[in-house]
């Protein structure tokens, strides 16, 4: 699932090398941030699904950013506390949206 990241470098070439990088890294972490919230239909929060995954949330909050703006994941509506004690939004896959109402 390719999202747009041709601006995610300041035109230098240190920097087109490690966007190009970091592009292949975010599309791998989308697609398993994607398939973990297929698995649980209840949905998770972002902090949930480190833990479960064992990724920092630096690694995978920024996919979740793309994955909503792709209409791919959406907000449930539901809050949970996150590790900071926070409310946090249950993220789920708007493909089981699709597949309830089948």
């Amino acid at each position: 699932m390719s999202y747009p990241t041709q601006d995610n470098h300041r035109g230098v070439d240190t920097s087109i090398n490690a966007a190009e990088l970091a592009s292949t890294m975010s599309s791998q972490l989308r697609a398993l941030v994607l398939k973990v919230l297929f698995r649980h239909e209840s949905g998770l929060t972002v902090d949930e699904l480190c833990k479960r995954e064992g990724y920092a949330r630096y690694s995978l909050q920024p996919r979740f950013t793309e994955l909503k703006k792709l209409g791919l994941i959406r907000d449930s509506g539901e809050r949970r506390r996150n590790e900071s004690g926070a409310n946090a939004i249950v993220w789920v896959a708007t493909a089981l949206d699709m597949a309830g109402a089948a």
